[in-house]
């Protein structure tokens, strides 16, 4: 039987009296889309920033790839594999596509993000950051401003970027905010094919978006996971309708 690539344990948050995630426990499974969903409040944001290593809980573990994580700051974390991108893109918007993915290759290799002429210059990193915009769809962009990109695009180029680190995981915080129809469809395809090759955990608010991706969803609201399972699981739980999606959303 395989083990789970994420493994949450009672994680629990508070910040003074108000409890923001209360015995959170998943798994993610090598080369599932596992989305976390809930309203707005509900503690995702929260959870993501204690799975990532920017907070840390109050109690619980983080386990990944087996090893006990909970006490690793994010650098240590990306360096086993967990690749977070973030619900604000994280681009330098001056900088080329290939750019901003050869400084991602630069800093996985333990080079300072200081060194910016070496990154647009070495061969190396530029290859390898060319394979990660390839992955994505954005070759033909690769000398293309960030800045002068669409929004979609610059979703792309944040994949790239959580690419070019070599992930096992991928932490996704709603990668399709702010696009378009055609845009969230090119992104949707981008992920599915993201699939075999990584983990895969998506916070998400476009619920078309996650019932065709996601292989199995946990249901947050206030804190604590109301229900996980597969797509038709979530639309017929009782608790669900009642809490989050609603009869008509979930038609």
């Amino acid at each position: 039987m395989r083990e789970p690539l994420l493994e949450l344990q009672g994680l629990h948050k508070s910040f003074g009296a108000l409890t923001v995630t209360e015995d959170v426990s998943l798994t993610v499974m090598p080369g599932e889309i596992h989305a976390v969903i809930g309203p707005n409040g509900a503690g995702k944001t929260t959870l993501i920033h204690q799975i990532g290593g920017t907070l840390r809980p109050d109690r619980g573990r983080v386990l990944f790839a087996g090893r006990d994580v909970t006490a690793l700051p994010m650098e240590r974390r990306a360096r086993l594999g967990l690749a977070r991108s973030f619900q604000i893109t994280s681009i330098v918007p001056g900088f080329s596509a290939l750019e901003n993915v050869a400084l991602a290759v630069q800093a996985r290799s333990g080079s300072s993000f200081r060194f910016f002429r070496p990154a647009r210059g070495e061969a190396a990193l530029n290859g390898q950051a060319l394979e990660a915009l390839a992955t994505v769809g954005l070759e033909g962009r690769a000398g293309v401003p960030a800045g002068a990109m669409s929004h979609g695009e610059k979703r792309q180029l944040e994949l790239a970027i959580a690419l070019a680190t070599k992930p096992r995981l991928l932490l996704l915080d709603e990668p399709l905010a702010g696009a378009g129809p055609e845009e969230t469809g090119r992104l949707i395809g981008i992920l599915r094919s993201l699939r075999e090759r990584f983990g895969i955990l998506l916070v998400e608010h476009d619920m078309g978006a996650v019932f065709a991706l996601a292989d199995r969803i946990s249901v947050l609201v206030y804190g604590r996971v109301i229900v996980t399972g597969t797509a038709g699981e979530v639309r017929e739980h009782p608790e669900v309708r009642r809490a989050y999606l609603g009869e008509d959303e979930l038609a």
